[in-house]
């Protein structure tokens, strides 16, 4: 209970600094009151959804706007909060000063009113936040990016130069409320005419059922070498389920899924594309990542057992953090997850080379500025994850984070548009 009491008493300064702010604008009586009319509403809609949720384990669509409704009440009232108290602190000097420079001030005559005009600066500056964030609920969580990006390797065997791959990740199928709007998603991925697919993990919320409507939809996609995929930190069963049974039934039914919908499912292992007698390797890990919240169950040693040096290889890990931990910490006890794996290496060090990794997890957060002529890229994820999203280089790999399909919790996306990667692989041509 004690965790709770700090975020509540920050979510009453909120509200009371806008009540202030209204309140200085204002003095009509229906206007007030109907301010902690709505206020009681939201906060008690999203209060009961989210008990709902814990109670079912899983989250729901309306769980999700009931979150966004909240979200998108109380982040605007950030800003309001900032401008008053700043307006705030000038008022507290000023009143120091009227009260010693004016003799018989009485401590309530000497502090300065609120000045309308702040108030509605603050208002009019809350306003972008809170239509930034119904944009990004009803119109942003479906505004799809393809990034094209081209890469050069010396060591890409030739017959692959100019292979053409698509990276989706982070589905969430649990949370898709328009088909439409998918169905064109859909078809923009197969515009790309690329040689392959590649999922990176979290078909669903928490159980394999969330796919199931959504599964004539997604068999639609189509690439001449394949469709690839991996499971991702939300696609065990965890979420929903506490008895090992039930999380090994989940299993099964996810496999299905991933099999009716066209994916080959990579558990720890490998396929081979060939091409003119060279090869090109994809490598698919299960999720394993350096948060001990999450499902450690990747392994890269099984997945490059017959792989031999001087091949190339894509990996697929839906979590970045396989790719440069230094330190983890594991608290998960084997008889939580039999299958559990604590020693696992990460991807640069790894003894053999991982040309290119693929993974996703982070969404971006959803939240964020990307400003590409600009070079400005920033997200409160980047201080979780240091490679939250987009290409990254160290020690002559490669990894790309995509920034995410569909939606979690937070039901929209501001300022992180949903992606579909495409990827081409260039080889170097060595210069005399």
């Amino acid at each position: 209970m004690l965790r709770f009491i700090i975020p509540i008493i920050i979510v009453l300064f909120l509200e009371l600094y806008t009540f202030l702010s209204v309140r200085t604008l204002t003095s009509n009586k229906f206007i007030l009151i109907g301010f902690w009319i709505v206020t009681i509403i939201v906060y008690g809609i999203f209060f009961y959804q989210m008990s709902f949720a814990q109670r079912q384990g899983r989250f729901s669509i309306s769980t999700g706007y009931a979150i966004g409704l909240a979200l998108t009440f109380l982040v605007p009232k950030l800003f309001i909060f900032a401008i008053l108290f700043i307006e705030d602190i000038f008022r507290f000097f000023a009143s120091l000063f009227n009260y010693f420079q004016h003799n018989g001030m009485t401590i309530g005559e000497s502090i300065p009113s609120r000045r309308k005009f702040i108030s509605q600066l603050a208002l009019g500056i809350a306003a972008i936040p809170f239509a930034g964030f119904l944009y990004g609920i009803f119109q942003g969580r479906y505004n799809y990016k393809v990034i094209k990006h081209t890469m050069f390797f010396d060591d890409l065997p030739a017959a692959f130069d100019g292979y053409k791959l698509t990276q989706i990740s982070d589905i969430h199928s649990g949370s898709f409320d328009n088909k439409e709007k998918i169905e064109y998603a859909v078809d923009l991925i197969n515009e790309q005419k690329s040689d392959v697919i590649l999922f990176t993990g979290d078909i669903v919320n928490a159980v394999a059922e969330e796919m199931h409507p959504w599964i004539d939809t997604f068999k639609r996609l189509e690439a001449k070498d394949g469709l690839y995929s991996i499971l991702g930190n939300h696609d065990y069963g965890f979420y929903a389920y506490q008895d090992q049974k039930d999380i090994d039934e989940n299993h099964k039914k996810m496999e299905k899924v991933h099999e009716a919908i066209g994916f080959d499912l990579l558990l720890n292992d490998k396929r081979t594309l060939e091409r003119n007698g060279e090869k090109l390797h994809i490598l698919g890990v299960e999720n394993w990542g350096a948060s001990r919240h999450f499902p450690k169950r990747g392994s890269l040693c099984k997945a490059a057992a017959e792989v031999t040096d001087g091949e190339f290889n894509i990996l697929l890990s839906h979590d970045p953090s396989h790719f440069d931990y230094k330190e983890m910490e594991i608290r998960t006890a084997e008889k939580e997850d039999p299958a559990v794996i604590t020693d696992e290496p990460n991807i640069i060090n790894f003894e053999k080379k991982i040309q290119l990794t693929l993974a996703g997890h982070t969404h971006g957060m959803q939240f964020g500025i990307e400003i590409p002529f600009l070079n400005l890229k920033w997200s409160p994820v980047k201080y979780r994850y240091p490679r939250w999203a987009g290409l990254y280089e160290e020690a002559g790999k490669y990894l790309h984070v995509n920034r995410g399909f569909g939606v979690l919790a937070f039901p929209g996306r501001v300022g992180i548009w949903p992606e579909i990667t495409v990827i081409e692989l260039k080889k170097r041509k060595n210069v005399a």
